[in-house]
């Protein structure tokens, strides 16, 4: 016993302390974990032999579970709401058809029958949460809100139809799915289909309703809160499998409703599930990678290069382009979105459940797999920050650091937030607070006053201020220090700034612009909300003549409060690639191609 205790946490605190390497060579965490899986197993210097499948499919299962109800409760509604229907569609139809290209090499390069090629196809179509959410949320990358919304989304939503696909499939391989022919398995699994999603949304709006009435009002100790609502999402997980549905889309779901309810110490709860749920992934890494065999992997590494090229540089890139082809992305948007489509875990555990099933080549799609998931998070998971910056889609950060201290108000809707003011940011340079922010109490030089008793803050005060928790990114801005604007960081917001209530008209009467008459009573803030058609974001931008007008800040309500003009417009967002066109492009292409082409009598004659 005290050996298996030593060796199972001397892998967990192995691969903790394997972070700090991560963070200075810049490689991928979750490869970190599963190099230190491998390095453990067989083949490597820990010589542990692990080849029990069903006892990794099962920690696997209760780990991902886990990091998709975290994930839900991390992803906010204003988030989801923005990128809901381009981050669904990537989910599903995105997921079908990635399944049906890598099928391609699968059959060709690795000879399978079709219905074996399109099982592999399912098992690595679903990005990875894990690796998406580490990458976005702690690697340290400032994305536009609307590229980083959808890809939050996706990979949090995306699991449940791979999972879906591969057991349909899985079932006809086995002979345990629907008989009486192709046609009517057809049918079955669309049946299968709408009931799993069905129910799983269904048991995920129930279950996540009932994690807050119960944190809410049962009166828990505080430390007990946070695993009471852990505990009742795995039982929203097991329950809804046990009755036809699927877990892990109830589980993300329940995530999202309790994330965005009005719930009893949210910090206390995010900082007990963000630790939970690094343990999590931990486990579930270093369980995969001891299953594995190095030594079986060469016979299958000319395939697995196949199929990860082909899935990396031709399906989810095809899949990406046609799910957000209806959607207005512009093209470094889709390039990056399609970038980054990290295969991790899910896929890895996934691939275990053709050797559980004891299907003929179960081993082989584990290996296929597992070498395919080395390969993405190698390249993908390490190239994410140069391709961010070469694609315009890192937004820089125009705050420094800020001093704050947060208090959690059991039962309040508000928190008690304490900055203290540092000299150059803007309530030390004078700037009024917003009327709900005004101090309640202000520390100065060792005395404490009201907030009544203070006319102006002055740098060295510790101001407490009551205030919702979606408004204290705005006071962040306002108590934080301004971060020094390099050249390119002018060209990404523009030469200078107008006022949000500036109208159209005197824009155009001083840049001699001619605009359409709708267009001139309108505020510069309501024309560059209007001509982005989606809810806005820093960063985003839209040309106006010759010059581009720039999203530089949004208020506590996301209404625009900083406008930056470009006198010349920047290359920013101009196309990298000459793929993923929009529509407005395929047209003016169509357009073009029909005009270089002769008529089908061929060229008139004229007459003398």
């Amino acid at each position: 016993m005290n050996v298996a205790i030593l060796i199972v946490s001397g892998l967990v605190a192995l691969s903790i302390f394997s972070s700090l390497l991560s963070t200075r060579i810049g490689a991928p965490l979750l490869l970190v974990f599963l190099t230190v899986g491998l390095l453990a197993g067989e083949d490597g210097i820990g010589h542990i032999h692990f080849d029990d499948a069903r006892t990794a499919y099962l920690i696997g299962s209760v780990a991902l579970a886990v990091v998709l109800f975290d994930s839900g409760f991390h992803t906010g509604i204003k988030a989801f709401r923005a990128a809901a229907f381009p981050a669904l569609a990537l989910a599903s139809v995105g997921v079908a058809v990635t399944t049906l290209v890598v099928a391609l090499p699968a059959h060709y390069v690795l000879d399978l029958g079709w219905i074996e090629s399109a099982l592999l196809g399912a098992i690595v179509s679903s990005t990875d949460a894990a690796a998406v959410f580490f990458l976005l949320r702690v690697g340290g990358l400032n994305l536009r809100e609307r590229v980083r919304a959808t890809l939050e989304v996706e990979s949090g939503s995306n699991d449940p139809m791979a999972i879906f696909l591969t057991l349909a499939l899985v079932g006809l391989l086995a002979g345990t799915g629907h008989a009486g022919g192709h046609g009517w398995a057809g049918v079955g699994i669309l049946s299968d289909f709408f009931t799993q999603f069905g129910v799983g949304a269904l048991a995920g709006m129930a279950g996540g309703g009932l994690i807050v009435l119960a944190v809410n009002r049962m009166g828990f100790e505080r430390g007990l809160q946070p695993l009471a609502a852990l505990s009742l999402a795995m039982v929203v997980f097991a329950a809804t499998g046990a009755i036809g549905g699927s877990g892990f889309l109830a589980v993300y779901i329940a995530g999202l409703i309790a994330g965005n309810a009005r719930i009893a110490a949210p910090e206390t709860m995010r900082r007990f599930q963000e630790g939970l749920t690094w343990l999590a992934q931990i486990a579930m890494f270093l369980t995969l990678g001891l299953l594995a065999t190095p030594s079986e992997f060469p016979p299958y590494l000319p395939g697995a290069l196949a199929v990860a090229a082909v899935l990396m540089l031709v399906a989810r890139p095809l899949a990406t382009w046609l799910c957000l082809l209806p959607f207005g992305f512009k093209r470094n948007d889709t390039t990056f979105i399609a970038w980054v489509g990290l295969r991790g875990s899910v896929s890895v555990l996934l691939s275990i459940v053709p050797m559980v099933a004891g299907l003929p080549h179960g081993r082989e799609y584990f290996t296929v797999t597992f070498l395919v998931v080395l390969l993405s998070l190698s390249l993908q998971g390490w190239t994410i920050g140069p391709v961010a910056r070469f694609l315009g889609q890192v937004v820089p950060r125009r705050i420094g650091p800020v001093e704050r201290v947060e208090l959690e108000i059991p039962g309040a809707r508000h928190e008690l937030v304490a900055y203290r003011v540092v000299a150059d940011s803007l309530v030390a340079r004078g700037q009024r607070l917003p009327p709900w922010a005004e101090p309640s109490l202000v520390l100065r030089n060792g005395r404490t006053f009201g907030g009544f008793a203070i006319n102006a803050l002055r740098p060295g005060d510790t101001a407490y201020l009551f205030a919702r928790p979606e408004r204290v990114p705005h006071l962040d801005r306002l108590f934080a220090s301004p971060a020094p604007l390099a050249e390119a960081d002018h060209r990404f917001f523009g030469d200078f700034a107008i006022a949000p209530a500036t109208r159209m008209k005197d824009v155009a009467a001083s840049y001699d612009l001619v605009l359409p008459p709708e267009d001139l009573g309108q505020t510069a803030a309501e024309w560059l909300a209007r001509r982005l058609g989606y809810p806005p974001g820093v960063g985003d931008r839209v040309p106006l003549g010759e010059m581009e007008l720039i999203v530089r800040a949004l208020d506590w309500d996301d209404s625009i409060s900083e406008i930056g003009l470009a006198i010349e417009a920047t290359a920013v967002d101009r196309p990298r690639l000459p793929l993923f066109q929009s529509p407005s492009e395929l047209k003016s292409m169509l357009r073009r191609l029909l005009r270089r082409r002769p008529p089908a009598d061929g060229p008139s004659e004229r007459s003398p």
